[in-house]
């Protein structure tokens, strides 16, 4: 049987181990290996672990979800990866930008640390990084770029913008962040099946 190895991306206000990261791994147990790294706070910063990871791990495909997705499309561009991009966040300044203050991650950090602190400054590099996000976007690759888009997401619309893009839209009954039985019936099937159609085996 042909495995793969899938790189997941976890929204703003999770960890590694969000529900979405477990059912996920729960799912293609025995078809492939997902990792689900604690992405750092700053972006820059998150992107260069993601990078890290690409070169060391190899990952056949990244899937994404919210800020995490935003990220992997920076990525797969750039390294030309196939990638799942659950509801993506294309424009996080805004997000950030209103949420300054104290917060807390919803799922727990390897690091043991729980809490974060959103100021003008993250919200400023968030808006730095966006600006340049499509600079590696290659024409060429508009089928390897998948997205995924709940129906009741209430948070991001960025379906529009996606398909400026890329060519493989996909919609589910979901919120913004999917629950456990979401990522079973529509994330693990759809990143199944592009890394079949795009991606490396391990």
């Amino acid at each position: 049987m042909m495995t793969y190895k899938v790189l997941f991306l976890h929204g703003f206000f999770a960890s590694g181990s969000c529900v979405p990261a477990q059912a996920l791994r729960q799912s293609l147990s025995g078809k492939a290996t997902v990792l689900s790294p604690d992405l750092p706070l700053h972006p820059g910063e998150a992107l260069q672990l993601v990078m890290h990871l690409c070169q060391t791990e190899k990952p056949s495909i990244l899937v994404g979800n919210s800020n995490g997705a935003f990220l992997a499309q920076i990525i797969a561009s750039r390294l030309g990866l196939p990638a799942l991009l659950g509801n993506p966040h294309f424009e996080m300044s805004q997000f950030v930008a209103g949420h300054i203050g104290i917060h807390h991650y919803k799922s727990p950090r390897t690091d043991g640390r729980q809490e974060m602190v959103i100021d003008r400054r993250l919200a400023d590099e968030f808006a730095d990084l966006q600006k340049h996000q499509w600079d590696a976007f290659n024409p060429a690759h508009r089928d390897r770029v998948w997205g995924l888009f709940g129906s009741r997401d209430d948070i991001a619309h960025y379906e529009p913008v996606f398909l400026q893009h890329y060519t493989h839209s996909y919609h589910f009954p979901g919120a913004h962040t999917p629950t456990a039985d979401e990522v079973r019936q529509w994330y693990a099937p759809l990143a199944l099946r592009l890394a079949t159609t795009h991606g490396a085996t391990i």
